[in-house]
């Protein structure tokens, strides 16, 4: 018979025929095959029995086995076996004790075995190893699997067509299919749920190049919990056998949905503290109420929402203070709308400047009554009427799509001023407790601003049609300074110029010390002076910096035109010990030291109020017990025949004089240095830390 014959037609097996090198399992364990004739002497002799028990084969052929190898205490054991096994045919396993050519007793693992010839005649063939060598691979193997099916890691091996080999239970548990049902399969065909058509692509890179893919992170949603997503960690790499023959590609998947969960909330927090330092700086950069609900409204869309809506109370524009009691309606004053896109449901929300009566049932009433949070996850047409305005509005908002609502009250100083509403319609998220966190963080910086920009509102309609006293009186017990001043009026005629000067105690022990001078005289100039007086400290009761003072009041008196004028501020903290002086084109003021000469500060001089466009700076200085901070204006030094640097220079050597009183040293001032008939009113205030 052929050797094709027994394979009829195309049935002929495929058998791949070559050498193999050195580096395999039987090479690892070192398998010694010897053959013992019937009476016990050494027929066949291998090269790697030469090498475990060091006999050559001229050394051990023809000889009996039992004197050469065997130790004479086991020679009756040995007898025993070897009988056994050439008699009854039965193998036999073990380990047993044999001799080395050196002397030494070494343990092999054998398995023995009857041969039979051509001619019926027996023989014992022996195969033997190290016991030491081949307990050392079982325990390799043994702990491979352990390792394989106990590790909470998914492992997996696939061929060179990427058709699963094995699973261990860790990634059966994964795919929701028992183990052997792996096996042949794609990842196509067991992970439907992961991008699998990319995980293979990386598979076939990994077996052409060899070069590992680590920690490729993969997300998806497992069979058995739909609702959420998970996200695994994958790592490729190729599989070879000491022959580096490619074997396949090994994978290693491990459950990384906390991580991958807490890194999301990281992200969206480091969003949300982005979003809050952004709010920071867009909301309130002017003091007008409407802009700075504009401003709210803007940030929010589309961060926070589709559209937004920023409605203040009537009471609370007007500047009553009434809070909405239970049950009662809510009259709102729309000031800003913003959505993220075009949209009917713009026309659902009031339009900026009307007032609208809300009932005690509607949500953004109960918002304002509360003072807390209104949040309606998901929005059903039942909860339309307590959203919208009226039917039509709640016709327009359904058809827009919104499924998400939340109203935050904005409250500052303890005042519910109005609230700030929220409605999602494309972004399909519902609001949460973290978007609940941001809107009221938001609405909680913006009803300040915009509480100052009401306030500030009042004052300076009040400012414009009132004139404050010329002669501010002293406030009584300011914090760490001792104040004198003086005003003198321009000519003989004591005619009302615009200079003036103002000592504002502050809530928190600061006290302001302000000059001024509007350019020109008369009843002008002198109601121009009594606004920006009145300005200056709604703005500082407001606790804004010096230059900030000055950029408002450079606003401010842009709408006086066609007046200018020049403008001191310094903010002296008696906690810290220091000063924080801004000027709009004024005279320098002076710094008295005790035992040293006084000098002109140096500060940036900065443009005239009502030029606009030009920043202004601040520059702190150190004040301690008994300096002295001299603040004037022009009215004190300028003359028509003296150069102005050398009436600076006269002030400067009349305050290097002998130490004495505020108010000595205000008379000394305009005694010497107001001299005849003046042209200019003059405003001087000394102020002195006490010891």
């Amino acid at each position: 018979m052929g050797g094709t014959e027994a394979f009829p037609g195309d049935l002929v097996p495929s058998v791949e025929v070559g050498p193999a090198p050195p580096g395999g399992l039987l090479d690892v364990l070192g398998l010694a095959p010897v053959v013992l004739d019937a009476e016990g002497r050494i027929a066949l002799w291998s090269q790697q029995a030469e090498e475990l028990l060091g006999y050559t084969a001229e050394e051990a052929l023809g000889q009996y086995a039992l004197p050469l190898l065997v130790e004479e205490d086991h020679i009756g054991t040995v007898l025993e076996l070897f009988s056994s096994v050439m008699e009854s045919g039965e193998n036999w396993a073990g380990v047993f004790p044999v001799r080395h050519k050196d002397g030494a007793v070494r343990q092999l693992e054998f398995r023995n075995m009857r041969l039979q010839d051509q001619h019926g005649g027996f023989y014992a063939l022996g195969l033997s190893t190290s016991q030491e060598t081949l307990r050392q691979v079982e325990r390799d193997l043994a702990l491979s699997v352990r390792l394989v099916d106990q590790s909470p890691i998914g492992l997996a091996v696939l061929d060179p067509d990427l058709r699963c080999v094995t699973v261990n239970p860790a990634l059966a548990g994964v795919s929701g299919l028992p183990a052997e049902q792996h096996v042949g399969r794609r990842v196509s065909e067991t992970l439907p749920f992961l991008d699998a058509a990319r995980l293979e692509a990386a598979m076939r890179r990994v077996l052409e190049t060899g070069t590992p893919m680590v920690d490729r992170q993969v997300l998806g949603r497992t069979p058995s919990d739909l609702d959420t997503e998970r996200a695994w960690s994958v790592s490729l790499y190729r599989l070879e056998d000491p022959r580096g023959r490619i074997l396949g590609v090994a994978a290693s998947v491990v459950d990384v949905t906390d991580r991958h969960h807490a890194a999301k909330e990281a992200e969206r927090a480091r969003h949300r503290l982005s979003l809050v330092a952004d709010a920071s700086m867009r909301i309130g950069t002017t003091l007008d109420l409407w802009e700075t609900a504009r401003e709210l409204a803007d940030v929010t869309v589309p961060e926070l929402a589709d559209i937004a809506a920023v409605d203040v109370l009537d009471s609370a524009v007007e500047g009553r203070r009434e809070s909405v009691q239970e049950g009662s309606t809510a009259v709102f004053r729309a000031l800003a709308v913003a959505a993220a896109y075009p949209t009917v449901a713009v026309q659902a929300a009031d339009p900026p400047g009307e007032i609208t009566r809300y009932e005690a049932d509607r949500l953004v009433t109960q918002c304002v009554q509360t003072g807390e949070p209104i949040v309606v996850p998901h929005v059903a047409n039942e909860d339309l009427p307590r959203i919208a305005r009226d039917a039509s509005a709640s016709v327009l908002l359904a058809a827009a799509g919104v499924h998400s609502y939340m109203a935050v009250p904005l409250i500052a100083r303890g005042e519910v001023l109005g609230a700030l509403d929220l409605k999602r319609f494309r972004n399909p998220v519902p609001f949460d407790s973290d978007d609940v966190l941001l809107a009221s963080e938001l609405a909680s910086r913006a009803a300040v601003c915009i509480d100052n920009a009401r306030w500030y509102q009042q004052q300076r309609n009040a400012a414009l049609a009132l004139q404050r006293s010329l002669l501010p009186r002293h406030p009584p017990n300011l914090v760490g300074l001792e104040v004198a001043s003086r005003y003198q009026p321009a000519g003989a005629v004591s005619e009302v110029g615009g200079d003036w000067f103002d000592i504002l105690p502050l809530s928190d022990g600061k006290t302001a010390l302000v000059v001024g001078d509007v350019m020109g005289s008369g009843i002008n100039a002198a109601t121009a002076m009594g606004r920006l007086r009145t300005a200056t400290q709604t703005l500082a009761s407001l606790g804004l910096g010096p230059d900030e003072v000055l950029r408002h009041l450079d606003s401010i008196t842009g709408e006086l035109e066609p007046y200018i004028a020049t403008c001191l501020y310094a903010l002296y903290d008696p906690h810290k010990g220091r000063v924080c002086i801004s000027t709009a084109g004024h005279l320098p003021p002076v710094l008295l030291r005790p035992g040293e000469a006084p000098v002109l500060l140096d500060l940036p001089t900065g443009v005239p109020l009502g030029v606009g466009g030009v920043e202004f700076r601040s520059v702190d200085f150190a004040l301690s017990p008994g300096d002295t901070l001299v603040l004037y204006t022009d009215g004190l030094v300028e003359t028509r025949d003296q150069d102005i640097d050398a009436r600076l220079h006269v002030l400067l050597t009349l305050m290097a004089g002998p130490a004495a009183g505020l108010e000595e040293t205000c008379d000394r001032l305009l005694d010497s240095l107001r001299r005849g008939p003046v042209e200019d009113d003059v405003a001087l205030l000394i102020a002195r830390v006490r010891e």
